[in-house]
């Protein structure tokens, strides 16, 4: 199941869950802003890379504007993950409604 969270839904969900947070941003991206805690996964290697995941923990999902992630939760969600959350806006939403010392770009 993908739940998609609005940034204060997101923020609570990594606090009251064991989460993996995966940011699928370009690594030029990550360089910016981040949010804490965050393993960088580029959307374009995930199909490669996901086999590194654990497919029965927590997995969150947040990119830009949360476009990007939904598409990777999809992808996930086929390969037989069950617990996803993305980021509605992404983290230009986290930005400006959580931590305002988030870079936006």
């Amino acid at each position: 199941m993908i739940q998609d969270l609005n940034p204060k839904e997101f923020k609570d969900y990594l606090v009251d869950n064991e989460v993996t947070l995966v940011d699928v941003r370009e690594q030029w991206e990550f360089d910016i802003c981040q949010i804490k805690g965050a393993i960088l996964i580029p959307m374009g290697e995930i199909a490669k890379s996901y086999a590194n995941l654990n497919k029965d923990s927590n997995i969150a999902l947040y990119c830009h504007s949360g476009i990007r992630s939904m598409h990777v939760a999809d992808f996930l969600l086929s390969q037989g993950f069950q617990s996803l959350a993305n980021l509605q806006g992404g983290i230009d939403a986290w930005a400006q409604e959580i931590d305002t010392t988030v870079e936006r770009y």
